[in-house]
């Protein structure tokens, strides 16, 4: 069953709010690439070339990026490996199962860092950011990495309708 929609409401926990939406979109991306073969999954219907198995293998890695790497400044393997040439890249032999799998640990990852960290704490120096007038707060992290979800998400929309007819609704 998929998530809701979260309508906005009285609440004044932005937190909260953030990780509900970003939620709901890891979710919705899940749901459009559920059920799809390995062929579609790895099939690009789009001119610029970018599969949904691509896609979501993007996602997972632009999460990390920002909120462990940006955000933390831990260091992760391959930050960039989604992508190869300026396009996105799928590892070959994982599933699209495995790709999800790895987009929603790290979704729980994210809120683990976001319940326990202010939303005007600014990112830590040494992983992404250098310099310390340039670094984000992770409010403006979240921010940004909800944009693209929900902007990713409207991509595999229009993705799995070419795909197999079955629409976003």
């Amino acid at each position: 069953m998929r998530l809701p929609f979260p309508e906005p409401g009285p609440s004044a926990d932005v937190p909260a709010l953030f990780l509900t939406y970003l939620d709901y979109y890891r979710d919705t991306v899940a749901d459009r690439v559920a059920g799809l073969t390995d062929e579609q999954a790895r099939t690009s219907r789009v001119p610029s070339g970018w599969t949904p198995a691509e896609l979501v293998t993007h996602l997972a890695f632009m999460e990390r990026r920002w909120f462990v790497w940006g955000f933390l400044a831990e260091p992760v393997p391959d930050p960039w490996g989604d992508t190869v040439d300026d396009r996105w890249r799928a590892p070959a032999g994982r599933t699209m199962a495995d790709l999800v799998d790895a987009l929603r640990a790290g979704g729980r990852r994210t809120r683990a860092i976001v319940e326990a960290t202010p939303l005007d704490t600014p990112a830590a120096l040494g992983g992404r950011f250098t310099d310390p007038a340039r670094r984000p707060t992770l409010a403006a992290i979240l921010f940004h990495v909800l944009q693209e979800y929900a902007r990713h998400a409207g991509h595999l929309d229009i993705v799995r309708e070419l795909s197999d007819g079955r629409s976003g609704k």
